[in-house]
């Protein structure tokens, strides 16, 4: 019997079947196995993507306890450190933030090195006093950023005969407490002047918090501050008391002779930085640099973290402290005598052009 078209021998009649058009090799199935092939890769990329966005989210968003050591309540440090408290809230919200109350710059160094705070601000030449001092801990001090610049002010009744710094002989004299940087200013300056700070002047061991309030009530002839512009102890009294700046930039080159590495230079008060003071012309005076200042062993991510919102808040924080306007990203780096920290030097790579 002859064989039918579909036979073959051995095999089964091969059919065209309704089911036959879903085979391995049938366009459903090809499609199929494109779409499949889709949705993994899919997958693999959104896993990918996780992964690489992991490491940043982490790094950008570390959190715990953070203690900040700032300086007296109605001073610069104080409120720069309230506005930076309120900014790392917002932008790290898992992080808690302490503010510490200080005398001053030394106190503050003390404070880093003792593992009460984690950061803090203190100026360049009370850094460099603290290094070659070679105080515990001195070796593991690190920088986050500069940040502002403090400016010497001498402030006296406008009536007063003092008119520089030697005229300040035999005077009661507020020179800042003992663990402050306006206290290692004021001593360097009445010795520049030509005067002993322990024995040609009555020194007067207190803070801003305590100066205003003596001169106008007569209870000291002039006080030493060193804080950046305008300082609002500073604002609030001449509103009050007839005050004025006595000039300090003759003093730079015998600053300078004297051979130690202080930091300091040359700088002008404007007048509007205290329009209420009774000074005509730009007060001629001397500058020190604030730094951002934290310890080796501070975790990298979170000192990246707070340099950062240090860095993006400048603006922010300036509308209230005015002297926060000369913190800048390109000169956040000179941390001189620091080295900068390891999470912050990360911080300033990745945002270099």
């Amino acid at each position: 019997m002859p064989k039918t078209p579909t036979e073959r021998p051995g095999r089964w009649p091969v059919r065209r079947a309704a089911g036959a058009a879903d085979g391995p090799g049938s366009r459903r199935a090809q499609r199929a196995r494109r779409l499949w092939r889709l949705a993994v890769a899919g997958t693999v990329t959104f896993g990918l993507l996780l992964w690489w966005l992991s490491p940043f989210d982490s790094a950008a968003s570390p959190g715990g306890n953070v203690k900040i050591t700032t300086g007296v309540r109605t001073g610069v440090y104080a409120r720069y450190g309230e506005l930076l408290k309120e900014r790392l809230h917002k932008d790290e919200p898992k992080l808690d933030v302490e503010l510490l109350p200080s005398e001053g710059s030394l106190h503050n160094i003390r404070r880093l090195v003792e593992g009460k705070a984690s950061f803090t601000i203190a100026t360049a030449d009370a850094v460099a006093t603290y290094l070659d001092s070679g105080g515990p801990g001195a070796k593991q001090l690190r920088a986050c950023a500069r940040l502002y610049d403090d400016y010497a002010q001498l402030v006296v009744p406008t009536g007063s005969t003092v008119r520089r710094a030697r005229d300040l002989a035999g005077k009661r004299v507020a020179i800042g407490q003992p663990g402050s940087g306006v206290r290692l200013i004021a001593e360097r300056l009445l010795r520049a002047a030509g005067l002993d700070p322990a024995k040609d002047v009555v020194p007067v061991q207190v803070g801003i918090n305590k100066m205003t309030a003596m001169l106008r009530e007569g209870k000291i002839d002039a006080f030493f501050w060193s804080g950046g512009l305008p300082t609002s102890a500073v604002v609030q009294l001449s509103r009050s008391y007839s005050i004025r700046l006595v000039p300090l930039g003759d003093l730079m080159d015998r600053i300078h002779e004297s051979g130690s590495r202080h930091y300091y230079r040359a700088a002008v008060m404007p007048t509007d930085a205290y329009e209420h003071a009774h000074n005509t012309q730009p007060v001629k005076t001397i500058a020190v640099a604030n730094l951002l200042v934290t310890t080796a062993k501070t975790d990298s991510d979170l000192t990246e973290a707070v340099t950062r919102t240090v860095i993006h808040n400048r603006d922010y924080i300036a509308e209230q402290v005015h002297a926060a306007q000369r913190v800048d990203l390109r000169t956040a780096i000179f941390t001189d005598p620091l080295k900068l920290h390891q999470g912050s030097m990360r911080y300033y790579r990745s945002v270099k052009p």
